[in-house]
């Protein structure tokens, strides 16, 4: 009796495992999340100025961007280079979206040694872009907010706050999409 329970448990644990084999989950498949990305690839050039305050002293600073979608459409990936009165800075950085959390991520680093985690919101206009990071000993909160004003440019500023209610706005500039080719020196960095 029992070898006959055995059989039947094996033969029901096989059939199951078959049935899985033979139908597969379907691939993931983009999401209008991600095609939101899409506002950003290509070439892009950006100015604007930094405030004087934790950041540095103040000035003016330009760059620009590379960004194209990592095979499969799921990731924008972003290579960036630029000048500013705290020198020349080299950044990698991937767009995203965690369809778990319903969010979008944003994940950069650069020559400076400094390692970014964002996550965002898009309501159609503004991405909103937050995270926490230590500067100087302490927690410090950010909003990046991107205002797109028409498909090849927007506006940006950068927030920064101690204690998540009193915020002071340390950089605000401008993007504008470049011409196709424009931008490949970020690229080859």
């Amino acid at each position: 009796m029992k070898r006959i329970s055995l059989l039947v448990l094996c033969a029901l644990l096989f059939s199951t495992v078959f049935t899985f084999a033979q139908n597969p989950p379907p691939a993931p498949k983009v999401g209008p999340e991600q095609k939101n990305l899409g506002y950003f690839a290509g070439n892009w050039k950006m100015s604007g100025e930094l405030k004087p305050g934790p950041m540095g002293p103040g000035g003016k600073f330009t760059g620009n961007e590379h960004n194209e979608w990592l095979t499969g459409g799921f990731y924008l990936v972003s290579h960036s280079q630029g000048t500013s009165s705290m020198g020349h800075e080299v950044g990698l950085a991937i767009f995203g979206y965690d369809s778990n959390k319903k969010v979008y991520t944003y994940d950069a680093f650069n020559n400076m040694g400094e390692a970014e985690h964002a996550t965002g919101t898009f309501d159609g206009k503004v991405w909103t872009w937050s995270s926490d990071f230590a500067m100087g000993g302490k927690n410090m909160k950010t909003h990046f907010i991107i205002t797109e004003d028409s498909p090849t440019s927007y506006t940006f500023k950068f927030d920064m706050s101690e204690d998540g209610n009193n915020w002071a706005t340390v950089m605000e500039g401008k993007g504008t999409k470049a011409a196709a080719g424009a931008g490949t020196a970020a690229k080859k960095q």
